[in-house]
């Protein structure tokens, strides 16, 4: 018997992910549309903890399955952290580079350092638990790539973009990727039982 997960996104993407690191314990993850949630909640926290929580008792609540849910954004070190949770309200979707390099236009290169962050909640009826991962990088001075979306065109990795990767290489150092890695140790631990 397959046990049933349902991650709080109608993403693709962060759906494929999940599918892919957990998988191997017999999980089978659905979307939260898949699994009949009808619900938009207001990610008001303050961190990507608090919004992960939001979501996945959101979810939860409606379907009453084990629960996944996660909350990330890109924190710039010159910026003091900013855009973070805001990341997705920062600027207008696709816009998102654009207003990012005209703040960092005049920040030298050793200040330049960045990190996409990430947390994961796992949520079922005997209470949540979290997962943090992160990607160390540093915010280039032009869009390159067209692998990714959001900040990944402006996000080094060394000396690429993270939209001048591959999936595969952007999965195996990502933040999300990071964070459901964590969370299938504590799957794995409990025998993929959920």
């Amino acid at each position: 018997m397959t046990n049933k997960l349902v991650m709080a996104t109608n993403n693709a993407n962060k759906l494929r992910e999940a599918r892919e690191i957990l998988s191997p314990l017999g999980i089978e993850v659905l979307s939260q549309r898949e699994a009949g949630a009808d619900c938009d909640p207001d990610e008001n926290g303050s961190t990507f903890a608090e919004n992960a929580i939001i979501k996945a008792k959101a979810v939860f609540e409606a379907v009453g399955l084990p629960t996944i849910a996660d909350d990330s954004g890109l924190c710039v070190d010159a910026l003091g952290g900013r855009p973070g949770v805001h990341s997705a309200r920062y600027a207008p979707k696709g816009g998102e580079c654009d207003k990012l390099l005209g703040e960092m236009k005049d920040v030298p290169d050793d200040k330049r350092g960045a990190a996409f962050r990430c947390t994961v909640c796992f949520m079922d009826a005997s209470g949540h638990s979290e997962f943090t991962g992160s990607c160390e990088g540093a915010i280039g001075y032009e869009k390159r790539g067209s692998n990714g979306f959001g900040y990944d065109p402006v996000f080094m990795v060394g000396d690429r973009t993270m939209a001048e990767l591959s999936a595969d290489e952007k999965n195996s150092i990502s933040h999300r990727g990071a964070a459901l890695r964590e969370l299938y140790r504590f799957l794995k631990e409990r025998n993929g039982d959920i």
